[in-house]
């Protein structure tokens, strides 16, 4: 689970539960759920606790449904990124992830001053 109010994963048997994803690439492999995680995200971007971004291991259309609507109903698309899975395996928390305009990937694992708990 997401709370679209703080930006917190709530589902406790999640390796990132209680951590905030707001304002941060958010990396999973997929989405679980129905089609309640549209409304969720699209409710997180109107509240402004949205991921910057998500990375999944293939085109999800609950996160790609929300980008679209977010980005008609607010102007404020969630960049959606798939990576293989291979690729996906090498990121790890606290890195930090840039996104160009064309949805290509940098990853940084050592950054000067870099402190995972201010990403």
């Amino acid at each position: 689970g997401y709370d679209y109010r703080t930006g917190e994963i709530t589902d406790r048997r999640h390796p990132l539960s209680g951590q905030i994803a707001a304002g941060c690439v958010l990396c999973v492999p997929f989405s679980r759920g129905s089609s309640t995680t549209t409304a969720v995200l699209l409710e997180a971007v109107r509240t402004g606790a949205a991921p910057a971004a998500i990375i999944t291991t293939g085109m999800d259309s609950f996160f790609a449904l929300a980008s679209v609507v977010a980005d008609v109903m607010y102007g404020k698309p969630v960049l959606v990124v798939a990576l293989s899975p291979a690729d996906f395996a090498r990121l790890r928390s606290g890195d930090w992830i840039e996104i160009d305009e064309a949805g290509y990937v940098t990853v940084e694992t050592e950054r000067e001053g870099n402190d995972p708990s201010h990403r």
